[in-house]
């Protein structure tokens, strides 16, 4: 009988005074299927039900993952309320969108409004982390006015950690002189440029959790995995018995203790493999050759 791997394998980490185990579970993709209908409420539910079982305890949503007839947030609060004291639920806020879909960044005074929202439809009284997601990290100057908000909700109760999102070293900087921040939640893979590889590496010289999303998708972000994956993951992957997907997720989890999954799925297969992925060890040479693809 094969042994069902837990998210214990890849270890933990803390946010904060916040334990989590180093695989968690995003929920971007539970409202919708890659082609844009609904997703089958039982079958998602499910999988959060199955992500938990499975040692899951940090789930990472926004109140702007919905869909026509579903919410990410609330398809948590459904499978999993009342919340077992150990799940840490991490949110984020700047973005947001309308009836229609269509998106809006929130000012400074938006963001209590935003907070407000995530704990009502997730049935709480605080969130665990808020992460502020930045618009565009390329070229969003200072960040102070949108963290100080945050900041000041935080010392009211209604947040216990902070983050930020889609951020630079030099934004980090900047939250960093006004209140703690527990985690960087930014786009990282393989095949990320050199800066972002620096990055990751100072945030854990700082004892601070990087969290990569498209770890998986790369390139193909919101549509999901590219069809290509390179000869040297495919390589890499074949030797250890493992899926491309699986293979990119520990290798993030290779760069650092600091580092964790928040991989979504509404398959329930996937979410088995994905944390499987997290009891994969690469060599250091494995690492430095998918580091350089």
């Amino acid at each position: 009988m094969t042994e069902t791997i837990t998210a214990a394998a890849a270890g933990t980490w803390t946010l904060g005074d916040l334990t989590v185990n180093r695989i968690g579970f995003g929920a971007m993709r539970l409202t919708h299927l890659a082609d844009g209908s609904p997703s089958d409420r039982e079958r998602v539910t499910g999988v959060l039900r199955r992500a938990v079982e499975l040692g899951v305890n940090h789930i990472d949503t926004a109140a702007f993952y919905f869909s026509p007839l579903r919410s990410a947030n609330e398809l948590i609060n459904r499978a999993l309320a009342p919340y077992a004291d150990e799940l840490v639920i991490t949110t984020k806020v700047g973005p947001g969108r309308d009836a229609g879909g269509n998106w809006w960044w929130a000012t400074p005074e938006q963001l209590r409004g935003q907070v407000e929202e995530n704990l009502r439809q997730l049935g709480r009284d605080h969130l665990d982390v808020v992460n502020l997601r930045i618009p565009r990290r390329e070229t969003t100057g200072s960040v102070a006015e949108h963290f100080g908000a945050l900041a000041a909700l935080r010392e009211a109760g209604l947040i216990r950690h902070l983050g930020i999102s889609n951020a630079r070293a030099d934004h980090l900087a900047e939250a960093r002189a006004i209140a703690p921040v527990v985690c960087v939640q930014n786009p990282y893979g393989i095949g990320s440029p050199a800066e972002d590889h620096a990055f990751a590496d100072a945030c854990g010289e700082q004892g601070i959790a990087f969290v990569p999303f498209f770890a998986i998708a790369g390139a193909g972000k919101e549509a999901g995995v590219v069809a290509d994956d390179g000869e040297r993951v495919r390589a890499v992957a074949e030797a250890h018995g493992v899926s491309a997907a699986q293979l990119r997720l520990a290798w993030t989890l290779s760069r650092g203790p600091h580092v964790l999954s928040i991989t979504g799925t509404g398959n329930p297969d996937h979410l088995v493999e994905n944390i499987a992925a997290g009891a994969l060890r690469l060599t250091p040479e494995e690492v430095a050759l998918l580091s350089a693809a």
